[in-house]
């Protein structure tokens, strides 16, 4: 049976207004709200390619002059651009390697947990860091992170040598993705927990008959049920690989150890901001989305031509 569609014609789309204004008004301040915080500030780029002009409001997108992709060009050009990119990229890189796969496991195993009270208590206890303050979580682990600290105790008690670790350039990345693991990890497995709830029983019951082991159910049949989960999320983060936190780093990290732990979101703060170069920054900030958008869609392309899985 084939399904009929209504011809999009401006008759029919006052018959449907009329038949679901209630709905339309509904969804109005969902529309109002990106409008007004997503779309209007695009005009914001514009700052990218001119010669913009503090203090005289929004005609200062109009008063400098064009200046077209100079700035991209000073950027792409400058000393620090290979190391802001390398550094980006590595973190983004270890973030999905060891990062993403972190709640899938963590997920797998909460949903195997038999005894409900116990699962309740671990599902807390991952929960809770994502709760504290970026803030607090940054103070912890400079504290840690001292030569008198925790890190520094523990390398200490198995033989090795007190060090500071954040005055260590080969250790941040570390230090940066394993601290995010343990801060996201019980929050991020809840949308993977949900999946797997979704999973139909009998397909676990079929396994059993067939003989599978715990293992083999989780190869078989948990991971297969929440494949379209897993590749909508990786997608996702595929499309913030460029987006490392600027928060988190600039409260870690110091001159000394620049070399691995200075990003183009940092850079773009710290021109921005510090040296009130707004349009450097802002061409900077516009490259950074247009990696994240070809990145997005490269990855859903892929995605729908090998998997038939994707965000549309």
């Amino acid at each position: 049976m084939q399904t009929k569609y209504r011809k999009f014609t401006k008759d029919n789309i006052k018959k449907d207004f009329r038949r679901n204004k209630l709905l339309y008004l509904m969804i109005l301040p969902a529309i109002v709200f990106y409008i007004l915080f997503a779309y209007v500030p695009m005009i914001g780029n514009v700052m990218g390619f001119i010669d913009f002009v503090p203090g005289i409001g929004f005609k200062g997108f109009f008063a400098g002059d064009w200046m077209g992709f100079k700035y991209l060009r000073d950027f792409m050009g400058n000393i620090f651009f290979y190391r802001l990119l390398r550094n980006t990229v590595l973190i983004s890189l270890y973030n999905l390697i060891f990062g993403f796969p972190a709640p899938i496991l963590l997920a797998i195993f909460l949903s195997e947990i038999p005894f409900k009270g116990y699962k309740r208590v671990a599902q807390t206890i991952t929960y809770l860091p994502h709760f504290v303050s970026t803030v607090v979580i940054c103070g912890l682990i400079v504290n840690f992170s001292l030569s008198t600290g925790l890190f520094s105790d523990i390398s200490a008690m198995f033989g090795g040598p007190r060090i500071s670790f954040l005055q260590d350039a080969k250790y941040f990345r570390t230090i940066y993705v394993a601290s995010g693991i343990w801060q996201s990890i019980g929050w991020s497995s809840i949308i993977f927990l949900s999946a797997i709830t979704g999973i139909d029983n009998t397909l676990y019951e079929a396994a059993v008959i067939d003989g599978s082991n715990k293992l083999q159910q989780i190869m078989h049949v948990t991971i297969p049920g929440i494949s379209s989960t897993i590749i909508i999320m990786f997608i996702l983060q595929i499309g913030q690989m460029m987006n490392v936190g600027a928060e988190k780093i600039m409260l870690l990290y110091n001159p000394s150890i620049y070399d691995t732990s200075d990003v183009i979101s940092t850079y773009v703060y710290r021109k921005g901001i510090v040296e009130m170069n707004w349009s450097f920054s802002a061409a900077v900030d516009l490259f950074n989305k247009v990696i994240n958008f070809i990145l997005l869609i490269s990855a859903n392309a892929i995605s729908r031509r090998v998997g038939e899985t994707s965000l549309m």
